[in-house]
């Protein structure tokens, strides 16, 4: 066997380089990392869809149903919630890779998480929040209009929702990446695995929360509908905690991405300027820096583009969570005779 390559193997079965553990030493390869650590990235993932669409899959119901609001306000509401959900996780990513690290980002989205969505089964199921002669459990009635108590806590723990997202999304999958190391010949096929079994989960979880929450909320009650969700990303949060000494952290050397980008517009604007004047020259390491800091100007602004055409996209899927679902609620949706005969009895009552 060459003996370079098998030093390089001893080497590469040490510390993960660039890599530290929960202590901030240097992470081991052989206990850290890896499928063990990935595994309770997956588990939060896979709450965080089911908590997330928990909410939004069937906000519609809940919006012209218990708060009495019109089917067009209510389709408002949501795009107006929905685009927030989908701006801020670029916000929150700069935060989470300038100073939180994504780790911390991730805990305290799960938190977030399970406050909001205590929040919002309190707001739906206590009857101090309702006006008088209104039940936690009338899921589908429009016979008493909601206080002003309610729709307060309600928004504002949507919103809280929405932050808890943003958290969540730039965050998990790049920290379940990071568990397998790239440069490894077995941890980057591993690596690649894990994004397909990442898509596997994510999907797994808008499903199973499609089919359960929906039901469930118009059913039995929006408060059981909004606290399972609640209380499944609690014990998500418990098991991703357990994976604590299991994980590899990445130490991050960058600035804020904020500043970077600052720079790097300052450095387009002056590049462009002194490549004008036949007189101005710069030193090696400077032109280094703003040749580096224009082409993240320039990968940026060609970004725009596939953006706007997204846009086309964005307002057709946006009919799936409001106008399809009413549209619905109005069809036969009955299957099988157990579902018919539940859906007589409580017509008759």
């Amino acid at each position: 066997m060459d003996p370079t390559r098998a030093l390089l193997e001893r080497l590469s079965d040490g510390a993960v380089a660039g890599v530290v553990d929960f202590r901030g030493d240097p992470a081991p390869r052989a206990s850290t990392g890896r499928w063990p650590a990935a595994m309770f990235v997956l588990v939060v993932e896979i709450a965080e869809r089911f908590a997330y669409n928990g909410v939004s899959a069937n906000l519609i119901s809940y919006l012209t149903g218990p708060l009495a609001e019109s089917t067009a306000t209510a389709a408002a509401a949501i795009n107006a919630w929905s685009g927030v959900a989908m701006m801020l996780p670029l916000l929150v990513a700069c935060v989470a890779d300038a100073w939180l690290g994504r780790f911390r980002t991730i805990v305290l989205a799960s938190i977030l998480f399970v406050v909001s969505l205590g929040m919002l089964t309190l707001s739906s199921a206590l009857p101090a929040f309702h006006s008088d002669g209104c039940s936690s459990f009338t899921a589908l009635s429009l016979a008493c209009s909601p206080s002003p108590v309610q729709v307060t806590i309600f928004y504002v723990s949507l919103y809280m929702v929405a932050l808890a997202e943003a958290g969540h999304k730039p965050c998990s999958q790049a920290f379940g990446a990071d568990q397998f190391d790239q440069h490894h010949p077995k941890e980057s096929v591993s690596r690649s695995s894990f994004f397909n079994w990442w898509f596997l989960g994510m999907c797994s979880g808008t499903a199973a929360t499609t089919m359960v929450s929906s039901y469930i909320q118009d059913n039995i009650g929006w408060g059981l509908g909004f606290g399972i969700p609640c209380l499944i990303m609690l014990f998500a949060l418990a098991i991703f905690l357990l994976g604590t000494r299991r994980y590899r952290y990445y130490t991050s050397t960058h600035s804020s991405p904020f500043a970077r980008l600052a720079r790097a517009l300052v450095a387009l604007i002056t590049g462009s300027k002194s490549s004008q004047c036949a007189n101005t020259t710069l030193a090696g390491e400077d032109a280094e820096f703003n040749a580096e800091h224009r082409e993240e100007v320039r990968g940026l602004l060609r970004l725009f583009p596939i953006w706007t055409t997204c846009i086309i996209y964005a307002v057709i899927s946006s009919q799936s969570p409001t106008f399809f679902t009413k549209q619905v609620a109005t069809l036969d949706r009955r299957i099988g005779a157990t579902f018919r005969r539940r859906r007589c009895r409580r017509s008759s009552a």
